[in-house]
């Protein structure tokens, strides 16, 4: 009797051992701090953009969040638009990249009240309207990807595709969808 209790207790000691080193590992380091990167760059969120369709900003779906397509929207409304490697440049398509990843670190932060919370960028979709003849797609998509390093660090690096597309809504330069991993 006295070794089944044994066995008993061990095995809670090991279960709770179990819980607690996970629930640690759940929890961001204490200098983990991406609003604190955010005003260090000199960015201040906007409002985030509103759908323009029968759709939603984001779904969340477990721990994984999935942004819907956004694009460079400025605060007053104004968009670049037109076709890289034409009528915007593939350094005017990297700021438009950059600029939609404003746009969706504002929507996550909308939905989740902190980017604190943000464990991981996953995945990004990364569309640039273009002609068939244009393979700098990597290279204004950059534009997206450097920001998320440089706001949530080694946890910014993530999986991407960054493709042509013949048009985008409202002829819009760059449309990109994000996949995050949250506490």
């Amino acid at each position: 009797m006295m070794i089944e209790s044994m066995k008993t207790t061990l095995f809670f000691l090991v279960l709770t051992l179990a819980f607690a080193s996970c629930e640690q590992a759940e929890k961001p380091e204490a200098n983990y701090d991406p609003e604190a990167r955010l005003e260090a760059l000199g960015i201040t969120l906007p409002s985030p953009p509103q759908p323009v369709a029968n759709y939603v900003n984001g779904v969340q779906a477990g721990n994984l969040i999935f942004l819907a397509g956004k694009g460079p929207r400025y605060a007053d409304g104004r968009e670049i638009t037109g076709k890289v490697g034409q009528d915007v440049s593939i350094e005017q398509g990297y700021e438009g990249a950059r600029l939609t990843a404003i746009n969706q670190l504002a929507v996550l932060k909308s939905m989740l009240g902190n980017l604190n919370r943000v464990k991981r960028i996953v995945k990004v979709l990364g569309m640039v309207n273009c002609d068939s003849s244009f393979v700098e797609q990597p290279k204004v998509i950059n534009g997206f990807s450097d920001l998320m390093v440089e706001v949530f660090g080694e946890r910014g690096k993530h999986a991407r595709a960054a493709v042509g597309m013949a048009s985008l809504p409202r002829g819009q330069a760059v449309e990109i969808e994000l996949v995050v991993e949250v506490y």
